[in-house]
């Protein structure tokens, strides 16, 4: 019988563990000593922080990042052919949602693994939920250009598109260039459209506020080197 895939949450900070996530998680790390991480450091870290009587010698890590090869990522759920249950641990938040680990997921259904996500903070789907926006319709695309000129064009589409789907917009930006997105926005931004920024979910510095765009002209919130979400709709 063929070992299972856990897909299995972090925090979104240093936040306690059980704080934000169920006992549940807490029960499969004390089970499981395969893991597939995308950064052994800090994964240990974690799992010392949620379990710490678990022996960090019994660890198995693999590691899934940009260096990573395909043929070696290929072979990680090899072991679960032989009873084996896996771990996929996220950085932060929920595995392959903005987050390595789709392809493994693939793999996983190609291999007749069974797949198993466990309950974790999402930082795209906790800003959806308390941005007052439509959360009947929306998307989220990432990260938006570099380029200045690109990325306005980029916010114009996103406006555009929101408008004609009746669709919330959401997405990221790499947090030491937030302000930068947030002036952009506001520049580029028609006055009515709504803006939502959530930062810094689950953590004591949580912020969370809708307007429309001409009120956000008088605001200026701390978003510097914070992760964030940016979600519009016109």
């Amino acid at each position: 019988m063929n070992g299972k895939l856990y897909l299995i949450p972090t925090t979104l900070g240093e936040t306690e563990p059980l704080e934000v996530m169920p006992l549940s998680v807490k029960k499969v790390i004390e089970q499981i000593d395969y893991y597939i991480v995308e950064n052994e450091k800090s994964a240990r870290r974690f799992i010392k922080k949620i379990s710490p009587k678990k022996s960090q010698s019994s660890l198995q890590l693999m590691l899934l990042d940009k260096y990573a090869e395909d043929i070696e990522t290929s072979k990680y759920l090899d072991v679960c052919k032989q009873g084996v249950n896996v771990g996929l641990l996220s950085e932060a938040g929920v595995p392959a949602i903005a987050d390595p680990g789709a392809s493994i997921v693939k793999i996983a259904h190609e291999n007749n693994i069974r797949v198993i996500p466990l309950v974790g903070p999402s930082s795209i789907i906790m800003a959806m939920m308390s941005s007052g926006l439509n959360g009947q319709n929306f998307a989220f695309n990432g990260y938006l250009p570099i380029d200045k000129s690109d990325r306005k064009k980029a916010i114009k589409d996103l406006e555009r598109l929101s408008k004609d789907k009746n669709q919330s917009q959401i997405f990221i930006e790499t947090p030491y260039r937030n302000e930068k997105m947030f002036t952009d926005l506001k520049g580029t931004l028609t006055p009515t459209t709504n803006l939502c920024i959530a930062a810094d979910i689950t953590l004591p510095s949580e912020y969370i506020k809708t307007l429309m765009v001409k009120d956000w002209k008088t605001q200026q919130p701390d978003l510097h080197k914070k992760p964030a979400i940016f979600i519009i709709h016109k």
